[in-house]
């Protein structure tokens, strides 16, 4: 999934044209009123933030991998929407991860890491500094002038002082950053496959924000259980399910993970639908893919598939059931020691030797074509964390094949999707897409499921559907 980004309030320059406005504060006297007169409100001291720490550890991992190397990480800026409006800033991965800033990063911060000549007393090999852009004083033009910076704007904003206490990290206004021709960023590859492969296992605070996030998801799944009879009643009801969604996503933390998938009926065959402008219709099984993001930027990915009028047919129950069933092989696979794609073809092992029995598919396996995978042709888990698919610049040996460790945290998602005019199917399967997912992290003798608390069953999906409940 992409990165979202985050946006600021939108700017009210059309009131004024941009000629008028600059004759405006071009006036010595119309500075001199607007910057003069404030009182000093009381400002809070910062505490240090929970994550400090661990983020500390992270920089200092990264700088040991890359000794007499400058890196330069960027937090990104704002991007553009339409004229003057910019979508939500959300900063860049490993930016947050070393730095523990989220959801409250300052667009066009730079975290950089100088080299030492000689290693300091206490063994770092790099000086690290955050350089972020210092507020706009009430004393500057830039207070009332800048619809970007300014305070009478965008509100106030942090000084360096206090990111520098939150945070734990040195600061430095952005005007000192200066760019070198050998510097390291985002860019280099060697330096994206470290920052991913370091966020395969996750310390005790991701784990925690990992736990926060899924319950904050499973809130949200509620909600659409309890408006399931306005998304009914509505011609677009998946835009129902979707911004009942979305408001829980913004209470509870800081934007979705990703886009919602909303699939009813025949969308929920599309594996990445993201119109969600489709009816829901009684008797259809709605499918719902969606993730809160926190405020410190770490995600869940949940998917239900939860029969619109609370029950499953017989036909929707088997299919159901069969993905249930590839998803209870794939919880017994993991484990500490096991090869991360193994899991997958614990739970892919299944998926076959259902579709084949049911005729599906030929008697006999061909090596050549692995017909099964028509009706799931996705995998069975990717990593989870500060990204929704978490990790993804790590090398294969690390990922696909990499053996499972305590710490990391997947997702295990088995499906089943029947395509509208499947001509190697009957009839009465085209529609009919399932598939059930939870965030599981690994433990010493197998995997915890951080999202157990939201129904899996047929029989528990079919009561919470029907009382509301969970």
């Amino acid at each position: 999934m992409t990165e979202t980004t985050k946006s600021t309030p939108k700017t009210h320059e059309a009131e004024i044209s941009n000629e008028a406005r600059a004759t405006l504060t071009k006036s010595d006297a119309f500075t001199a009123y607007m910057s003069s007169h404030w009182e000093n409100l009381p400002v809070s001291e910062p505490s240090e933030a929970e994550v400090a720490p661990y983020a500390a550890k992270r920089r200092a991992v990264l700088s040991a991998a890359f000794p007499g190397k400058r890196l330069v990480i960027p937090a990104g800026i704002l991007k553009q929407r339409a004229n003057d409006t910019n979508y939500v800033f959300r900063a860049n991965t490993a930016f947050s991860h070393l730095t523990g800033w989220g959801s409250d990063a300052e667009p066009g911060a730079v975290l950089v890491f100088d080299p030492i000549e000689e290693a300091a007393n206490d063994g770092a090999s790099h000086r690290v500094t955050l350089y972020s852009l210092a507020p706009a004083g009430r004393g500057s033009t830039e207070f009332f002038d800048r619809a970007d910076i300014g305070e009478f704007w965008v509100g106030p904003r942090p000084s360096l002082q206090h990111i520098s206490k939150h945070l734990g990290i040195n600061t430095a206004d952005l005007s000192e950053f200066v760019a070198g021709d050998d510097d390291l960023g985002l860019e280099d590859a060697e330096l994206s496959r470290v920052l991913a492969e370091m966020r395969l296992v996750k310390d005790e605070y991701e784990v925690r924000e990992m736990q926060a996030a899924v319950d904050a998801t499973a809130l949200g799944f509620d909600d659409v259980v309890e408006n399931l009879p306005r998304a009914i009643a509505h011609a677009r009801g998946e835009r129902i399910v979707d911004g009942v969604f979305h408001a829980r996503a913004r209470l509870e933390g800081h934007w979705v993970g990703y886009e919602t998938i909303a699939a009813s009926g025949a969308h929920a065959c599309v594996l990445h639908w993201g119109a969600n402008n489709g009816p829901v219709n009684a008797g259809d099984l709605l499918l719902l893919d969606a993730g809160v993001e926190v405020d410190s930027l770490y995600t869940a990915d949940i998917t239900r598939t939860l029969p619109v009028s609370g029950e499953f047919s017989p036909l929707q129950r088997k299919v159901y059931q069969a993905v249930y069933d590839a998803a209870e092989a794939a919880f017994a696979a993991a484990k500490p020691g096991v090869k991360f794609h193994e899991v997958h073809d614990a739970a892919l092992a299944v998926i076959e030797e259902r579709v084949r029995e049911w005729g599906l598919i030929p008697a006999e396996p061909d090596p050549d074509v692995p017909f099964h995978k028509r009706f799931m042709i996705h995998g069975t888990c990717h990593h989870l964390g500060i990204d929704v698919h978490d990790c993804a610049e790590a090398r294969r040996e690390m990922y696909y094949d990499g053996v499972l460790e305590e710490g990391m945290v997947f997702t295990i998602e088995p499906g089943l999707y029947f395509h509208p005019g499947d001509a190697t199917v009957p009839e009465e399967y085209w529609g009919i897409g399932v598939r059930i997912e939870d965030d599981v992290v690994v433990t010493k003798d197998g995997v915890r499921n951080l999202s157990a608390d939201i129904p899996r069953t047929a029989d528990a999906v079919e009561a919470w559907v029907k009382t509301g409940k969970r």
